[in-house]
């Protein structure tokens, strides 16, 4: 072929290309967005199972969002030298393999990583490594997280200061003689109820607040709430407590949640991709406890983050001991124990997994989980498209990550 030829055909061969590409963008363009349930369907449980996945990896068209900017030296996930193979384990007496799990729990996508590296990563439903999803109560480990970060900036001066020292809004409300330590233990002893389908209950009324969208609604319904048991006497489940938290983080480090995550363990961390996080008002405070959202790969790199005790080149970004702390059980005040720590929670026995080491999760509605195991190494993130809040998990998600560990070992 002459070289006129060839440069023609070259050219001919480039124009279809952008032709192709641009049709594809137009397609992309004029097909209509993929149909997402309200925020109140999501919290009744009233969702099918092709509307839960739609709507869960689409959750910034609920509320306006913030959004947490990425690295632009993304941390490498590099393959594992051994993957992790074909499951099979016993949950609730009956034996299941890694396809029942996935299938039975309505998986959407899992990450395994061992020592950093990926062992195992699938993803369902159409997700894609691009696909951001929806954390729900995952979102209150983060921000746990941030305020060890600020306490080990000085930021925040001791776990056992009082909330309203930092939060002057709530000054004269049930929160004047509740520690930071009680506030993340959700020990605070304001009463809650977290009754995600039932109306009239305070998780709902939270909800309302963020719907209506009003800036300081949601801080304003924390400070009305009277105090139910003495502080640090009994665990209460609050996502109410958690909106107190992000407030702390905000009023002690002058910055807003999505700022403060992307400057201190997003970008230097290596994230990969750009999160979003509900917001209570345009302009205002993001949700805390809820309505964060990220890509598979991330969730996992976060994972990765306290695996490695918060330490970011060389450089500690949280308390000594903050990790194990974080993720152990709880002492009460009068010397009983519960099994929730810095809003995670430690990893507790089964039947079918009677020892499940030093481990803990983050854990969101609907079958969202961050697992951490710091003495094997290992992290394991599972995206689950449930119908409803809770209940649902036909296989324990605890006996399947105590086998992905065994596994590894």
């Amino acid at each position: 072929m002459t070289r006129p030829a060839t440069l023609a055909l070259c050219a001919g061969l480039a124009l279809a290309a952008l032709a192709r590409a641009d049709t594809a963008a137009t397609a992309a363009a004029a097909a209509p967005a993929e149909p997402i349930a309200s925020v109140r369907q999501v919290y009744d449980g009233a969702l099918t199972p092709d509307l839960a996945v739609s709507t869960f990896r689409h959750i910034d068209r609920l509320f306006p969002s913030s959004r947490i900017e990425p690295s632009r030296h993304p941390r490498p996930l590099p393959p594992a030298t051994r993957p992790l193979g074909d499951l099979r384990f016993r949950s609730k007496g009956r034996a299941w393999d890694l396809y029942d799990y996935l299938a039975v729990n309505r998986v959407a996508g899992l990450l395994v990583l061992k020592d950093g590296a990926v062992a195992r990563e699938l993803y369902q439903y159409g997700n894609t490594p691009d696909t951001h999803w929806m954390s729900m109560s995952i979102a209150k480990s983060i921000t746990s997280t941030l305020i060890g970060v600020a306490l080990r900036e000085g930021r925040i001066g001791s776990l056992d200061d009082r909330v309203t020292r930092y939060v002057a809004a709530l000054k004269g409300s049930a929160y004047d003689d509740v520690s930071i330590r009680q506030l993340l233990t959700m020990t605070s002893g304001v009463r809650w109820n977290e009754t995600y389908t039932d109306p009239s209950s305070d998780r709902r009324h939270l909800l309302e607040a963020q719907i209506a969208q009003r800036p300081g609604a949601a801080l304003a319904l924390m400070a009305s709430l009277p105090r139910a048991t003495p502080a640090g006497s009994a665990l209460n489940y609050s996502t109410g407590d958690t909106i107190v938290a992000g407030q702390l983080v905000h009023d002690a480090t002058g910055m807003a949640l999505s700022k403060f995550l992307s400057e201190r363990i997003w970008k230097p961390y290596g994230m990969e991709s750009e999160a979003t996080w509900w917001l209570t008002a345009p302009g205002g405070s993001e949700v805390a406890g809820s309505g964060f959202s990220a890509t598979l790969r991330d969730y996992g790199r976060f994972g990765q983050y306290i695996v490695e005790h918060g330490v970011i080149g060389g450089r500690d970004t949280l308390p000594d001991g903050w990790v194990r702390d974080a993720g152990s059980p709880t002492t009460l005040t009068g010397g009983g124990r519960i099994d929730y720590g810095y809003f995670w929670w430690p990893t507790t026995a089964t039947a079918d997994s009677p020892d499940p080491g030093h481990a803990f999760q983050a854990v969101g509605i609907f079958g969202q989980f961050i697992y951490v195991n710091p003495d094997e190494r290992v992290v394991i993130v599972v995206w689950s498209a449930q119908s409803k809040p809770e209940g649902m998990d036909i296989v324990d998600d605890q006996d399947f990550f105590a086998a992905v560990v065994r596994a590894l070992h």
